[in-house]
């Protein structure tokens, strides 16, 4: 009986529940019966080169010399996105693949990992009518664009986060080529590559909610506001993708004199929590998912075949 080919393992769940030293402590535990595996980032803004405090990226020599992957590969001011992504991941899974280890997907942004992981399909798109949307957008504001979508698409439109207007510009796109923006993962999804096993790290709401906190004190204790300035020459402020991230946005508020310190910790913190309860709801859709406690290894036995 031949040994099992290469497989692929999805470590997912909300910011900070422990994914990065769980998709570690795996990656070990399988060396240890003799499979090698290799790490792909499935984190949007570990993306990014320089943004590593606010994203609480694991430094190269707490890798524990483990392969990684898609990690520091864009600067602030390019544009992270999904149709990017998935390409590049599967292109990762592949080539880890071709070395005989496993590949180990690691990270919070469900589109991202969905993309990766499932048959996923995007919806449509059209660069001449987005432009179009875009200078609508510089010139009026989100509140006309917000208006037109309410008209084509009332569910989206209540459900589209306002607060971030290329969403806004996103789902109108979507909606005047007939789509539905809302429609990113099928209520029964395919697997990509079938030898894919879904760990979901899991964290009671109460001490989830203490320990980002926390996390986010630490974060400015430990200089995010340096690391900021030092990425403003860089582009951060450009970049579609980088300026919005929850902290760095924040802490350029505070640069430019907007926020207080208070101010921006305390709303980092809530933007934090909101942003974990839409990933916990986001990973409970996925069929077959394990959830472990943070620290748990899965049974190994059931490794995807």
């Amino acid at each position: 009986m031949s040994a099992p080919g290469p497989a692929v393992w999805a470590v997912v769940g909300a910011t900070g529940t422990g994914k990065s030293a769980l998709s570690l402590d795996l990656a070990e535990a399988l060396r240890e019966r003799g499979r090698a595996a290799e790490i792909i980032n499935a984190d949007a803004m570990q993306f990014y080169r320089g943004m590593d405090i606010g994203t609480a990226k694991l430094p190269v020599a707490e890798r524990r010399g483990i392969p990684h992957h898609l990690f520091d590969v864009l600067d602030p001011a390019d544009e992270a996105t999904v149709a990017w992504y998935q390409p590049a991941a599967r292109a990762a899974i592949a080539a880890i693949h071709a070395r005989g280890a496993d590949a180990i997907l690691v990270g919070g942004s469900g589109l991202y990992v969905s993309s990766a992981i499932f048959d996923f399909q995007f919806p449509p798109r059209d660069e001449e009518i987005r432009a179009e949307l875009e200078a609508e957008l510089a010139a009026a504001g989100v509140a006309p664009l917000l208006a037109r979508l309410a008209e084509l698409s009332p569910e989206t439109a209540a459900s589209v986060d306002v607060q971030n207007p290329r969403r806004v510009v996103r789902a109108l796109e979507v909606a005047l080529l007939g789509g539905d923006a809302r429609t990113t993962l099928p209520a029964d999804p395919e697997l990509w590559h079938p030898a894919t096993r879904i760990l979901g790290v899991h964290l009671d709401r109460a001490e989830l909610v203490a320990r980002l906190d926390a996390r986010v004190e630490g974060m400015w204790a430990a200089g995010l506001l340096d690391e900021v300035r030092a990425l403003v020459p860089r582009g951060i402020e450009r970049g579609p993708t980088a300026s919005r991230a929850i902290g760095y946005a924040q802490a350029l508020a505070e640069l430019g004199g907007t926020l207080s310190t208070a101010d921006a910790i305390a709303e980092t913190q809530a933007l934090t929590r909101r942003y974990a309860r839409r990933q916990v709801s986001w990973f409970k859709r996925y069929p077959g998912i394990e959830w472990l406690a943070p620290g748990e290894l899965p049974d190994l036995g059931g490794r995807p075949e």
